[in-house]
């Protein structure tokens, strides 16, 4: 199929004013062959922009964009071979579900019965057979962006550009879809390039995934790898629901044991969340006191008992939302948030112990808020939970 490399891409818009406004900002990406890589962020951030800059539909400010070792910024869309999936189905009104799914192939003169075979088995996978001869008029918001993912899968191009193409659908059908494109991509190889702002589509279909905010990519990485060891407090705080808990405060040895207090950092007049241990105390290799921000997701939290390492808290509110609660608590003048079972009796204003599991930690520098996971280390190596 084919890999696709950004070289210190950027692109530039001109502002009201006159000024520059920077949507893509020196991007330096490999997407391999047969890669499945989701760039996630907040809107505005670049992502919708860079996929459009690989598909030809805007021109780089500087850098390349290179497809199989062929440089493409004077290449035009058309001859790209690339297949993008727009937010909005951008269907052409006056030809029925058929003609506008099978018109790309049309336009390349396909034999009529490959062209007949490609779009009803499309139609079949995306649940449309009953709606080929209708036009985009009669069809609801869900069932239009579907004809427009059949269109992109019935070329079989050599790479796929998905911009948000699941956001008008109810929940049940995107859970649906997701399933049926990562069948799609596993049946053609093809290489997919997936653009989304939703936290659920980029952690469970991406093989990488790509973090971006404000035209800068943050972190690039399997998504376990970008979850489990953020580069940054705003990657750390983007991905999880609810967001990960931070907490300034300082780092002291004290008989040879390492502890994290909140705070003012001393155990009289802070808050100590208990000692650091493991690996992370070793790479950490902490001599005197050192301030850093303490990031604990709230499923690392954990209500009673009581114990030499948890510490009292209130009990704001409980959000109850089935197979879990999200306990919402204060201790020691700091808020914050703790993943709980359905089933836990923890109720408003009660006072309840409750313990931080600093083995899964994450430590930050408070002035650049980069994480003090120590350089060199290959995350990308790190296996998944329970892969040895």
């Amino acid at each position: 199929m084919a890999r696709v490399v950004l070289a210190n891409l950027s692109k530039t818009f001109p502002g009201p004013k006159g000024e520059g406004i920077r949507a893509v900002q020196q991007s330096n990406l490999t997407v391999e062959d047969g890669a499945f890589l989701v760039i996630v962020g907040p809107s505005g951030c670049g992502k919708s922009t860079t996929l459009r800059l690989i598909a030809g539909l805007e021109t780089p400010t500087a850098g390349t964009i290179s497809i199989n070792g062929t440089v493409m910024n004077q290449v035009d869309p058309k001859d790209r071979d690339v297949a993008m999936v727009f937010q909005h189905g951008a269907l052409y009104p006056h030809l029925n579900v058929f003609d506008n799914m099978a018109l790309g192939l049309v336009l390349r003169k396909f034999p009529r019965d490959e062209i007949d075979r490609r779009v009803k088995t499309a139609a079949e996978t995306l649940g449309l057979t009953s709606c080929l001869s209708r036009r985009p008029q009669a069809l609801s918001g869900g069932q239009r962006q579907r004809v427009a993912v059949g269109r992109a899968i019935v070329r079989r191009p050599k790479v796929f550009l998905f911009d948000e193409p699941l956001s008008n659908l109810d929940a049940p059908l995107r859970a649906q879809m997701r399933v049926e494109i990562l069948k799609l991509h596993r049946e053609l190889g093809a290489t997919m390039i997936y653009v989304t702002h939703d936290q659920v589509e980029a952690m469970t279909m991406a093989d990488r995934l790509v973090v971006m905010r404000e035209g800068v990519i943050q972190q690039v990485a399997p998504p376990h790898v970008v979850y489990e060891q953020p580069a940054n407090v705003w990657t750390a705080r983007f991905l999880g629901s609810p967001p990960m808990n931070l907490f300034p405060g300082r780092l002291l040895r004290q008989a040879g044991a390492l502890t994290f207090h909140a705070g003012s950092g001393t155990e009289a007049n802070g808050l100590c969340f208990g000692q650091v241990v493991g690996e992370m105390a070793a790479r950490l290799a902490v001599g005197a006191a050192r301030e850093v921000l303490l990031g604990v997701r709230p499923e690392d939290i954990h209500l009673g008992p009581p114990g030499e390492d948890t510490v009292l808290a209130a009990v704001l509110a409980v959000e109850r939302l089935g197979a879990e609660c999200h306990v919402h608590l204060r201790a020691g003048g700091h808020e914050f948030t703790a993943r709980a079972a359905g089933r836990t009796e923890a109720k408003a204003k009660q006072r309840i112990p409750v313990s931080f599991d600093l083995s899964k930690a994450h430590f930050f520098d408070p002035t650049t808020e980069k994480s003090l996971w120590q350089a060199g280390v290959d995350l990308e190596s790190v296996p998944p939970p329970g892969v040895h």
